[in-house]
């Protein structure tokens, strides 16, 4: 790992080049206070607003806003804002000096009408990678072609004055300024500079708290981070305590005979996912990764999902996440993520409902309140930055009028505890057949597409010359374009149909479904099925009806030739319930082709297996199906015996 920190010395000074408003600098500032020790901090920003800003430090952790009206060249008046916030390099600058009693200078002359910059620089996640050495080197030959505005020149030489009269007084100065000044400050403090032709004192001066509603917008550094950020300042977080499950809206029958879980305030299990989150980054000294933050925001997330939805999030939905959002960033030439960025990934990855859950964890900030001390502003980041992007959440709510609060009224519920179970009367058990329908017309759905990825993947393209074959390729003949040909496709049908259909949603290598058997189809149109599935008993929700999940199911048609799979001696060698299931569905399919849906490709060894039976596996992703249809097809029900067909449809929803 490289050597992180880097300062530029010349005289008694010691220059820090930063980012502004990005938590690895303000990282490093407590590295080089550490380093150094100063007798004195000096920081870019001007004399004016030290009153102003030395109290908006001493509020912190809570956020506030510095305001002051200046007029522009065509006479118009308008705001200028300055936001202290804990993960900027300048406010941890001036925290650390009134912490430890070191005296804190500003430098930076007080001009009007300073142009706004926008400088195209590296993402300061590579400054975990690389160190600030490298970083600034490179951002230092990028810019050596740069011409300063008079603005810049103006206050380059104000700065290099100022630390030449604190030179006089102090040995030891550390200076945190903007990387696009610090080398041109050094270069002026080697030679003579006068006094600034600067403004003394600025009316109008305002400060407000900011309100809580605006963090998630304007900060520069969504509020997860600073959060994460300011509770690592002086060491691990004491790991919130588990009280009741948070979030979740469910509960388990025994929960509620012995008198329930109560709900917690929603701040407050956002707090102790932050805190979680800061205690699970390690010791309180290491350079905070962004990436590890990112990670933990989106396990907490998923956590507070599971417990409002009951909808886990599973694997797959977790890769094609990093994947969106990785690829997102580089569309922008960044290395990670922004807020925004995260958002789009997890609304169209997953769902409208996560990406709520994920967003409402990301702006949350425990330290935010209003009606403080100071009064509160509200201010959009149109204001503040220039520009904003918006995205919209359409999270999915029970209704609660209408026909569906008639529904719920005519629910039936025990009149007594145990009398649902006075309805497992019935040695025998069956399934729900609308359920079964579902099932049904989705293995032949599924069929149908891997029969067409069959036929896709022994089609071919060539070059047109005396036959069209079945059609123009576009896509070939756009990606040659440069051939100046047209290429024409051959459509080859694939040899023999799909018989046998296997679904895996999760493999259960750690007992997650203990329920596992095998049925037969109850007439010529039904399939054979194994499957291995949630406990029933876990969730009785009528006489004699219970409610599971599927961890994987296998469809065999024609009905009737299933043995028992789960208890066959051929097949022991398989390390997993999802690899009983496909071996029988190789076994008893009466077709060549088998369609194997789960989040991985099955092991190499199995479609060695499959060849020498002369059978092949077609493997679909998980990925590639609508997850709301994947959500609705895991619930079945078990039925304790036939009789219970008669009133199910009252007691299942």
């Amino acid at each position: 790992m490289p050597r992180r920190l880097f300062l530029h010395h010349f005289g008694p000074v010691s220059g820090l080049p930063v980012l502004h408003y990005r938590m690895e600098f303000a990282h490093l500032v407590r590295q080089a206070v550490q380093q150094i020790r100063p007798d004195a901090i000096a920081i870019e920003l001007p004399p004016t607003l030290a009153a102003p800003f030395r109290r908006a430090l001493a509020r912190l952790p809570q956020i506030s806003l510095v305001s002051y009206p200046v007029k522009e060249a065509d006479g118009r008046e308008s705001s200028v804002h300055l936001l202290v916030e804990p993960a900027d390099p300048l406010v941890e600058a001036g925290r650390l000096a009134m912490e430890l009693g070191i005296p804190l200078h500003f430098v930076d002359p007080d001009i009007d009408r300073y142009p706004r910059h926008r400088e195209a620089l590296p993402d300061s996640y590579s400054i975990a990678r690389i160190g600030l050495a490298a970083y600034y080197q490179a951002f230092c030959e990028a810019t050596a072609a740069e011409i300063p505005c008079h603005a810049d020149r103006r206050r380059e030489q104000g700065m290099a004055y100022a630390l030449q009269q604190l030179g006089r007084e102090h040995q030891r100065i550390l200076f945190v300024c903007g990387m696009a000044h610090l080398q041109r400050v050094a270069e002026l403090y080697d030679r003579p500079q006068a006094a600034p032709m600067a403004r003394k004192q600025r009316e109008g001066i305002t400060l407000w708290n900011l309100h809580p509603e605006c963090c998630g917008e304007v900060l520069a550094e969504f509020p997860f981070l600073s959060a994460v950020y300011e509770y690592r300042r002086h060491g691990l977080p004491d790991l919130p305590r588990e009280r009741g499950n948070g979030l979740r809206k469910q509960f388990h029958a025994l929960e509620l005979i012995s008198g329930g879980r109560q709900e917690l305030p929603e701040a407050e299990v956002m707090d102790a996912a932050i805190r979680r989150s800061a205690h699970q980054l390690g010791a309180a000294g290491r350079f905070p990764d962004r990436q590890r933050m990112i990670y933990h925001l989106f396990s907490e997330a998923a956590r507070h999902y599971k417990q409002e939805t009951g909808e886990p999030v599973h694997i797959w939905q977790k890769r094609a996440f990093f994947r969106f959002a990785r690829n997102y960033a580089l569309l922008d030439k960044m290395l990670l993520p922004d807020l925004f960025q995260l958002l789009a990934a997890a609304r169209g990855c997953l769902d409208d409902n996560f990406a709520y859950a994920f967003c409402r964890l990301a702006v949350s900030y425990p330290w935010q309140q209003e009606n403080s001390d100071l009064p509160d502003r509200s201010i959009s980041a149109e204001e503040l930055w220039g520009g904003q992007r918006q995205i919209r959440f359409r999270p999915r709510q029970q209704r609660k009028k209408g026909l569906s609060g008639l529904r719920l009224m005519q629910r039936k519920r025990e009149k007594r505890p145990g009398e649902w179970l006075e309805g497992f009367d019935n040695p025998s058990i069956c399934s729900y057949p609308p359920e079964d329908l579902a099932i049904e017309n989705f293995g032949n759905f599924l069929k149908q597409k891997g029969s067409l990825q069959l036929s896709e993947e022994q089609s071919r393209s060539e070059k047109f010359s005396t036959s069209l074959l079945d059609g123009i390729d576009m896509r070939e003949t756009l990606r040659n374009m440069h051939e100046g040909a047209i290429y024409v496709r051959q459509q080859v049908r694939a040899k023999g149909g799909v018989g046998s259909v296997v679904m895996i949603f999760s493999e259960g290598r750690r007992g997650e479904y203990p329920y596992q058997t095998t049925w037969l189809g109850e007439h010529d149109q039904e399939s054979d099925m194994a499957f291995y599935a949630t406990d029933p008993a876990a969730n009785v929700v009528g006489p004699g009806i219970c409610r599971c999940e599927y961890g994987g199911f296998m469809l065999s048609y024609p009905p009737r030739r299933l043995m028992e799979v789960w208890s066959d001696p051929d097949y022991r060698f398989a390390d997993s319930r999802a690899e009983v299931l496909l071996l029988a569905a190789l076994d008893y399919s009466t077709e060549r082709n088998v369609v194997y849906v789960a989040a991985k490709p099955p092991r190499s060894i199995f479609k060695q297996h499959a060849a020498r039976i002369g059978r092949t596996i077609v493997y679909i992703p998980l990925g590639s199906l609508s997850p709301v249809r994947l959500k609705q097809l895991r619930v079945l029900h078990v039925l304790s015996g036939h009789d219970k067909r008669a009133f199910a449809k009252e007691y299942i929803w």
